[in-house]
């Protein structure tokens, strides 16, 4: 059995529980043992610049043990950088080091403390194709490892929505990225001025500021683990607004994953890996403009059939090409060096 311990951001960081937490099981099948080592305090620095002296005194403390417990194990994986954007104890910890990166964090602070991670690590795992080629030109042993989505956690909803049920559009995500939500605010409005009852279903840990949209045509659910899936059966239609940004095209597509793997059809911003995957099977629609964010929701809300065959591709393609099935026995060859 291969010992691997695993730096992550903290319990509630989305990375952290999609690209380490929950391959555990499925990776112990393959033999290989996963502890994590989670920060208490976080990887990123608190709001108020009073008290980022203090957080950064304490993270380091916190994280110095384990640090010196990561000698004990076969591998150190660590889940991007232990503080955001600073090179500090990385160089402290066992060897072979692996580094998983899952966005563009060569875009922060000029990049230099991704080189650095990026030199010091023995492999480097990227999330998609465009993070690949970046952190290719500072470490040669680059793998490419998609994050995975637990298609026996989620998968499509069995009852049969009525007719006179509100047609849901839904977006899932942290508040951070409700910008790309903004982005096509103007859309939405026109698509639920044409098709009068459709909602829009926001799962975040805010409440969105919308500006033409009113607060009867959006159902805010605050995320938690436990009622994410659930959320997401419930709607419609799935989206993924993106703006065309080297940020953007860092992102690994998850959400968009999610809602495959929930069998509902897509319309997404056909930006980086979205565009990757939309190649993958008639699942859903790209939207650039305006005019295509109308034209695709309006087309998918009128015509079930399209959405059922959309939905089922989407969940199809996520079954064979996304799953933990798939990925994990991947992601156990990358961390052997195979």
């Amino acid at each position: 059995m291969t010992r691997i311990a695993a730096f992550t951001g903290g319990i509630s960081v989305p990375s952290a529980r999609f690209r380490v937490r929950q391959y555990i099981p499925a990776l112990r099948g393959e033999g290989i043992e996963i502890e994590e080592f989670a920060s208490g305090f976080g990887k990123y620095p608190p709001r108020y610049r009073w008290a980022r002296p203090f957080w950064a005194l304490a993270t380091l403390a916190e994280r110095l043990p384990d640090v010196v417990m990561s000698h004990r194990y076969d591998a150190v994986l660590l889940q991007r950088e232990i503080m955001s954007s600073f090179v500090t104890l990385e160089p402290l910890t066992a060897r072979p080091r692996i580094l998983d990166v899952d966005d563009a964090i060569f875009l922060q602070r000029g990049g230099g403390f991704a080189k650095r991670l990026a030199e010091l690590s023995d492999k480097v795992i990227c999330g998609n194709n465009y993070l690949a080629e970046w952190f290719g030109r500072w470490n040669v042993n680059v793998d490419v490892i998609p994050t995975a989505v637990d298609t026996e956690r989620y998968f499509p909803n069995a009852k049969t929505k009525l007719p006179e049920q509100s047609q849901i559009i839904g977006w899932i995500g942290t508040s951070g990225n409700y910008k790309y939500l903004y982005g096509i605010e103007g859309a939405l409005a026109k698509v639920m001025r044409a098709q009068p009852g459709t909602q829009l279903k926001v799962v975040g840990d805010q409440l969105p500021e919308f500006r033409h949209l009113s607060l009867d045509q959006v159902d805010f659910v605050s995320w938690s683990e436990a009622i994410e899936v659930q959320a997401i059966q419930s709607m419609d239609i799935g989206i993924m607004p993106l703006e065309d940004s080297p940020w953007a095209r860092g992102k690994c597509s998850f959400k968009m994953l999610q809602y495959m793997a929930t069998g509902l059809p897509v319309v997404v911003s056909p930006v980086g890996m979205n565009a990757e995957v939309l190649t993958l099977g008639e699942l859903g629609i790209g939207a650039t403009t305006e005019k295509q964010w109308i034209d695709g929701l309006i087309a998918l809300l009128e015509d079930r059939t399209l959405r059922a065959r959309f939905g089922a591709e989407g969940r199809s393609v996520a079954e064979s090409s996304f799953s933990i099935r798939v990925v994990a026995p991947r992601l156990a060859r990358s961390l052997r060096g195979e």
